[in-house]
């Protein structure tokens, strides 16, 4: 924790002496989320709870170049059994524009079954490039991070979208610049522990090179409501799926609507 203080306030220092930074940033309309948002996830196979995921906004104090930013973190890790042969203990943090939903700096501490990836990046989003503390990289201005992707996402317009509708942003992960693809299939109404609710359906375009070969192997639900909250995610694998599903939310923006008595 120490490390990932001092980086961030190296990092802030520089963006406080340049703090001409421009207006031309992008701008974008957030009403789906808000710090003091919790979102707690459940990982199944099958009928097992293997994980827990638990994404939450807050606020912070950090600035970039005088712009005031949003605080989000994401933590996963193992349960019960599954902690004995394979134990995961997971933890994103990202550190987003206010205004443009875009990440300034971004922190990746993972540790998978003794796998363990430490990324810190800071992102010079005026000047469309990103440091690992080693290296530059060019990159598009507004360009999203792991977890950032999260709640960039949740600040589009679903309302009037049409099935058949491809939905892309570009996001930066290990060193490389990536263009995120989802297909808008249509709304459904979909049933989990948490409740019932009225969703938007998504799922990969498939490009060559990737995870997922195919549009069945990946399908994901978001609430047809302001929130916009991803609430299940179904993911094929050679033996069965894996599900992650919301079991437990707090502070929402917005009420959820889309959540049928």
């Amino acid at each position: 924790m120490k490390t990932i203080i001092t980086s961030i306030i190296l990092t802030i220092l520089l963006f406080t002496i340049n703090s001409s930074i421009k207006s031309t940033l992008p701008v974008v309309v957030n009403n789906a989320f808000a710090p003091g948002e919790y979102l707690k996830y459940r990982v199944s196979y099958g009928a097992i709870d293997a994980g827990e995921v638990i994404m939450m906004c807050k606020t912070t104090k950090l600035k970039a170049g005088g712009r005031e930013l949003i605080h989000v973190e994401g933590t996963g890790k193992t349960l019960g059994s599954f902690n004995s042969f394979y134990r995961v203990n997971d933890k994103y943090e990202s550190y987003l524009d206010k205004k443009g939903i875009f990440p300034w700096f971004f922190y990746r501490r993972v540790n998978e079954g003794g796998y363990i990836i430490n990324q810190d990046y800071s992102f010079y989003q005026d000047k469309k490039i990103v440091s690992n503390g080693k290296k530059t990289f060019s990159i598009p201005v507004g360009i999203q991070d792991m977890i950032s992707s999260f709640y960039y996402a949740r600040t589009m317009n679903y309302k009037t979208m049409k099935a058949g509708k491809i939905v892309e942003f570009k996001c930066f992960m290990d060193d490389q610049v990536w263009t995120l693809k989802t297909k808008y299939i249509g709304d459904e109404i979909i049933k989990i522990k948490a409740g019932k609710f009225k969703c938007h359906k998504f799922v990969p375009v498939v490009q060559t090179g990737r995870v997922f070969k195919s549009e069945k192997d990946l399908n994901f639900w978001i609430t047809a409501d302001e929130n916009k909250i991803p609430i299940l995610v179904k993911a094929k694998i050679p033996v069965g799926y894996v599900k992650l599903h919301l079991v437990d939310y707090k502070g929402l923006k917005n009420d959820l609507s889309s959540k049928i008595p």
